[in-house]
């Protein structure tokens, strides 16, 4: 028979249900004011910095116009692709870099573009500029008109890459096949003790600019035959394996283990020599070269004579 009276500790259960619920409901309620906020203040922060890009754009000698590609998959009504304009002041010096970097500063915070040593050694801030890959810190606004300054700079991602927002693009890709030609110094026979190896002037300049790379992805992205073969090792991965293939200092069954790598099927000899790749290089790396190079070397390799 049930008498109706509550036992202590249900009832003590029962208070501690009753507290846990109070608080976090007054702690959701504290997220959601501190949420609110922090809106204000951004919102108020956004403003301010806009009232001062206006005055800096009225009070500048020169402007030049940004027109940037924007895209936010996870912002409803930033899904759909489109370009925003931005009126930055000119500087003497300025480069594609530091005008997106105004921008965002002054105009929106939630423009996004990749960027790091701001000194063309990174490889970042590789963009799609007035219909060519280039290098934003490397480019100055100036040079992209024949006289004067450009009245419209137009800023895209890389082409061929998936955006992930804004001028940001996956390199995932790009990585990997970088990394299939196996990018790193081998040595069959390693000196003992504190031996240096040698390697003699004429080699060094053989293969110097080739070690310039900094993985910007200019070159595969304004290669026509990665971008119809996502399985073409591409020019910056090949000239990666020319660096090593042709060092003097990795012995013979490691050169020739390279030179399988890339004449594979998706290798060397998918390049048809369209020297895109070589044009928009910023390191000015003569990729179309090595690539031939290379193509020589596979066929000396496969020759016999008999």
């Amino acid at each position: 028979m049930s008498t109706g009276i509550t036992k202590p500790d249900e009832e003590e259960e029962s208070d501690s249900e009753t507290q846990a619920v109070g608080a976090a409901r007054a702690a959701g309620e504290s997220a959601y004011q501190q949420a609110r906020m922090d809106k204000k203040e951004l919102d108020a922060a956004n403003r301010e910095a806009q009232r001062r890009a206006r005055e800096a754009v009225r009070d500048a000698d020169r402007t030049v116009e940004l027109k940037v590609f924007r895209y936010d998959p996870e912002v409803p009504e930033k899904e759909e692709p489109r370009f925003d304009s931005f009126t930055v002041p000119f500087a003497k010096g300025m480069t594609v870099l530091d005008a997106l970097m105004w921008a965002r500063d002054h105009y929106d915070s939630s423009l996004t573009f990749r960027h790091s040593c701001r000194q063309a050694v990174c490889g970042s801030d590789a963009l799609f500029v007035n219909g060519k890959q280039r290098l934003g810190c490397k480019t100055q606004v100036a040079d992209l008109a024949d006289e004067g300054i450009p009245e419209t700079v137009r800023i895209e991602p890389l082409p061929h890459a998936d955006v992930v927002k804004d001028l940001v693009v996956d390199m995932e890709h790009f990585y990997d096949q970088m990394e299939a030609v196996e990018p790193y110094f081998q040595d069959e026979d390693t000196p003992d003790g504190l031996e240096e190896q040698r390697q003699s002037r004429e080699n060094r300049e053989q293969i110097k600019m080739s070690t310039r790379c900094i993985w910007c992805g200019a070159c595969m992205s304004s290669c026509n035959i990665a971008a119809g073969n996502n399985e073409y090792l591409g020019p910056a991965a090949i000239n990666k394996a020319y660096r090593f293939a042709m060092d003097e200092r990795e012995g013979e069954d490691l050169t020739e283990h390279r030179l399988n790598i890339i004449e594979q099927e998706n290798g060397v000899w998918r390049c048809q020599t369209q020297f895109s790749c070589t044009e928009v290089c910023p390191k000015d790396i003569p990729l179309t070269e090595h690539i031939q190079a290379l193509k020589r070397e596979a066929v000396k390799k496969n020759l016999k004579f008999w």
